[in-house]
């Protein structure tokens, strides 16, 4: 999977611009799942820096940072329960995909946002088309780095 990502930024006369325009790959993070990282921030509220956070390690989600990231789902994609130390805002693109959580499950479409707010849950794909997924994870108080 590629996403392109338009990035902007202010040029030595203060004016608007743009900063990057890049294509970037995605990498695994479980059988049948990928991630394309599209930004993050390691303060909030966020510095802008020159940085590219794109070229980060990146956890699933950053202490006292935020996340951005495209994810997509092959069908049968293998379980990973797990919870955040975050507010997580996930919004369907394409296909559908089912929300596990410990008490029950929500089937989600294109155009449907979920959010997530600490809680145990696990993604699944039961249908016969990928899911892809965008989503923005914003530390909560007190949150902790987890890891994939």
């Amino acid at each position: 999977m590629k996403v392109r990502r338009i990035v902007t930024g202010k040029d030595s006369d203060g004016k608007s611009m743009v900063k990057w325009d890049t294509e970037l790959e995605s990498i695994p993070s479980r059988p049948g799942a990928e991630r394309v990282e599209i930004w993050a921030t390691d303060s909030l509220p966020a510095k802008l820096t020159d940085d590219d956070p794109a070229t980060w390690e990146l956890p699933t989600n950053l202490s006292n940072g935020s996340v951005c990231r495209v994810v997509r789902f092959e069908p049968g994609v293998a379980e990973r329960w797990h919870f955040t130390d975050s507010v997580d805002y996930g919004i369907i693109l394409s296909g559908e995909l089912w929300m596990q959580l410990e008490k029950g499950e929500v089937h989600l479409h294109p155009g449907d946002i979920v959010v997530q707010r600490e809680t145990n849950h696990n993604w699944v794909n039961r249908g016969d088309k990928d899911c892809v997924v965008v989503f923005t994870l914003i530390s909560t108080e007190g949150g902790q780095e987890t890891g994939w």
